[in-house]
C-alpha cells in the first residue's frame, strides 16, 4: 500500500505540502472531546479575527488553485473552507466518529483540507492524479458517478475514486466507519507558510491519536523529490 502524487500535479502545484499519518487500532467507541475542544476554540478565534474565512492566506490559496484547474472557486470549495463556512454558520459540527471528528476539528483550527481514509476500501495505493474518465466515484447517496478527464482524483489501483476534485468531496467506499480499524489521514497546503502549518497540523493530530489510540504507525511529508510514501505494515516495515 503507498500514497503517491503524480509528477504532473507537483509541476503544475509546485507550492504543494502534503503531510499523512497512518493510524492503526482506530476503535469508534473512543472519546476525543478533551482533544477537540482547544482545536475548535483555535478555529473560532481565527473566524473572529476576519469577516470572512476567504480572507484566509489556507483557504485563499486553494481557491487559486480551484481556478487554475477551471473551477469556479465559489462552487466548488475546499472541504477546509466548506467546513469553516459551516462552522461560522451553526457554531458547531455534528459527530460521526471519533477519529473524523479529530481531523475536522484540526482542520478547522488550521483552515487546510483533511482527509481521512479507511484502508480496507482502497485497492493497492491512493494517487492523486488528473482523472481519465472511466474512474468511479461512489457518492454518499449510493449514486456512481464518473469523473470528467482531468479533474484531480485519489485514484486506486482498481480504478476507485476516494475523493473528487481533489479536496472537495471525499466517497463513501473509504469512508471511517465503526468498523475502520486502519485508516490514512491526508491533509495538504498550498500557501506559503504550508510546510510549518501542515507539519504543525500533522503534530497536533499525532499527539491526540496518541492519547486515544496509542502512537500512529507512521508519519511522511512528500515532495516533488519524494512525492510516495510507501506505508508501513502491522510490523512497522514498509510495504
Amino acid at each position: 500500500m503507498y500514497f503517491v502524487h503524480a509528477p504532473v500535479i507537483w509541476e503544475r502545484f509546485p507550492a504543494l505540502v502534503p503531510g499523512l499519518l497512518l493510524v492503526e487500532g482506530v476503535d469508534a467507541q473512543a472519546g476525543v472531546d478533551a482533544h477537540i475542544e482547544p482545536l475548535l476554540a483555535r478555529a473560532k478565534e481565527r473566524l473572529a479575527a476576519v469577516s470572512a474565512e476567504s480572507e484566509l492566506a489556507e483557504v485563499q490559496a486553494w481557491r487559486r488553485a480551484y481556478a487554475q484547474m477551471g473551477m469556479k472557486p465559489t462552487q466548488y470549495r475546499s472541504a477546509a473552507e466548506a467546513l469553516l463556512r459551516r462552522f461560522r454558520r451553526e457554531g458547531a459540527l455534528p459527530r460521526l466518529h471519533p477519529l473524523v471528528d479529530l481531523c475536522n476539528a484540526a482542520s478547522l483550527a488550521f483552515a487546510l483540507p483533511v482527509a481521512v481514509f479507511d484502508l480496507a476500501g482502497v485497492a493497492e495505493y491512493i494517487e492523486v492524479r488528473p482523472a481519465r474518465g472511466d474512474e468511479e466515484y461512489l457518492a454518499f447517496s449510493g449514486e456512481v458517478e464518473r469523473p470528467e478527464p482531468g479533474e484531480v482524483i485519489f485514484a486506486d489501483a482498481a480504478g476507485q475514486v476516494h475523493a473528487r476534485r481533489w479536496t472537495f468531496r471525499q466517497s463513501r467506499r473509504s469512508a471511517v466507519s465503526d468498523t475502520t480499524r486502519r485508516a490514512l489521514i491526508v491533509s495538504e497546503g498550498l500557501h506559503a507558510g504550508a510546510a510549518a502549518d501542515v507539519a504543525a497540523l500533522i503534530d497536533t493530530l499525532e499527539a491526540a491519536i496518541t492519547s486515544v489510540w496509542g502512537p500512529p504507525a507512521g508519519r511522511a511529508t512528500l515532495s516533488a523529490e519524494s512525492p510516495r510514501w510507501d506505508l508501513p505494515d502491522a510490523s512497522g516495515a514498509a510495504r
